[in-house]
């Protein structure tokens, strides 16, 4: 067996042993049995995604939970308009911990607050879905695995490729040596982002708790751009659009290269279209990761002032290698070969579905999981890495074993924080 093949058996067999003791001391559900869910974070992406959950038999949403309460009775009658139960509504998540009848809580908050919420949750004893990026700082999401791992928690990742067929048939091709030697992997995400133009403080909307949004952010006054799209814009509570839609074709490109952790990173970025505004994250950034182990690159291209794709893809992922490429994205893949020759071209139609059921299915039957929260977080590593070696403007070492960057003070002192309040992110698991 190679050291790749052994590595994946090994991984997968982790994975599936973990999720099958997981599905044995799930509070309710069994192979036959629902899930039941709290969707917390009612808006935006959360709001798809609970609807997602609530349309499949092997779930119900039995609680819907967010900080602004006044969202909350009409989120739930969405929710019972596909379910046809109407679930409770709680703006503290730490009631819904406490609950008993609660077997999972999916995750669709801001970003800083994944990683709080999935380490709760696993403490209290519920499964999580937590969407991508899983952390704001690479120490957030170390904390996630090991609390993971100690209460043998599934814990699966919004990274929903994972999940679709075409993607997992790309793979095949990949390990079936077909492209030779692939020495190379881009991941891009090109389109045009609406800008963040400043905006005063302002007083707390009624029916907001600004305590609980802000968790374990730093301590601000409220302003709408914080609250609103620009968080995910501002280095408190998001990671940009690299840790964004970024991270989707990162892990992509990192499951098809078969590597974990790179030893070099370099970013050249900067704000070229949104000067001026609030944002303080790059919208254009071009970023190396070096994999030696392998003799393999990962490159990754930011352009968040584009109205066109590349190569065809808004976001998607380019394997080169020494007999031919492929291009990847969710609607599809195409192989070519010597002489630009398209031998292979494959149309699909993306779903979440897939990936909320794999979830779903680890829990009630310890099917193992597409994308695990170890996973999940090699492949947000390599966002935080490009977004650390922008913001310190230098390339940057990493050490696998120490999980920490070599000989830049400057760079690890951003690898993490401590949490504010009572909302601190524990030191030890």
């Amino acid at each position: 067996m190679s050291q790749a093949t052994r590595r994946e058996f090994l991984a997968s067999a982790t994975v599936a042993g973990a999720a099958m003791a997981l599905g044995s001391r799930s509070a309710k559900a069994g192979p036959n049995e629902r899930v039941n869910l709290c969707v917390i974070g009612v808006r935006g992406r959360g709001s798809s995604v609970g609807k997602g959950f609530a349309g499949l038999p092997e779930a119900q949403v039995t609680h819907v939970c967010d900080v602004n309460e006044l969202l909350l009775d009409g989120y739930a009658k969405q929710i019972a308009e596909v379910q046809k139960t109407t679930p409770k509504t709680v703006q503290d998540l730490r009631r819904v911990l406490d609950d008993k009848s609660v077997d999972a809580i999916v995750v669709t908050t801001p970003d800083h607050w994944h990683a709080l919420a999935t380490i709760w949750g696993c403490q209290a004893g519920k499964h999580v879905y937590v969407e991508k990026p899983i952390s704001n700082n690479i120490f957030e999401g170390r904390q996630m695995v090991a609390a993971a791992r100690k209460h043998n928690r599934v814990v699966q990742v919004g990274t929903q490729s994972r999940s679709a067929p075409h993607y997992g048939e790309m793979i095949k091709i990949l390990r079936s040596g077909r492209l030779g030697h692939v020495h190379m992997a881009k991941a891009w995400n090109s389109q045009l982002r609406r800008r963040v133009p400043a905006v005063p403080d302002s007083a707390v909307p009624a029916g907001l708790d600004w305590n609980i949004w802000q968790g374990p952010a730093p301590e601000h006054a409220f302003n709408a751009n914080r609250f609103s799209y620009g968080w995910r814009w501002l280095w408190d509570y998001g990671t940009g659009d690299m840790g964004n839609d970024g991270v989707h074709d990162l892990d992509i490109a990192r499951w098809g290269l078969d590597v974990d952790f790179p030893t070099e990173i370099q970013c050249t970025g900067d704000k070229l279209a949104f000067a001026g505004d609030s944002q303080e994250t790059p919208d254009t950034q071009f970023v190396t990761f070096r994999f030696p182990q392998k003799e393999a690159v990962l490159v990754y291209e930011q352009r968040l002032w584009s109205p066109y794709f590349q190569e065809g893809y808004e976001n998607g992922v380019a394997f080169y290698g020494t007999e031919g490429y492929l291009l990847a994205g969710r609607a599809g893949w195409k192989l070519v070969e010597k002489r630009n020759k398209v031998v292979e071209e494959k149309s699909a139609q993306f779903s979440d579905i897939p990936h909320f059921k794999n979830f779903l299915n680890g829990i009630r039957s310890g099917e193992a999981l597409n994308c695990d929260i170890e996973e999940g977080y090699r492949s947000t590593l390599l966002a935080h890495l490009g977004n650390l070696a922008y913001r310190v403007g230098r390339p940057l070492k990493f050490d696998a074993k120490t999980q920490s960057i070599v000989g830049d003070d400057e760079a690890n002192a951003l690898t993490k924080r401590l949490g504010r309040k009572e909302f601190l992110i524990p030191e030890v698991i």
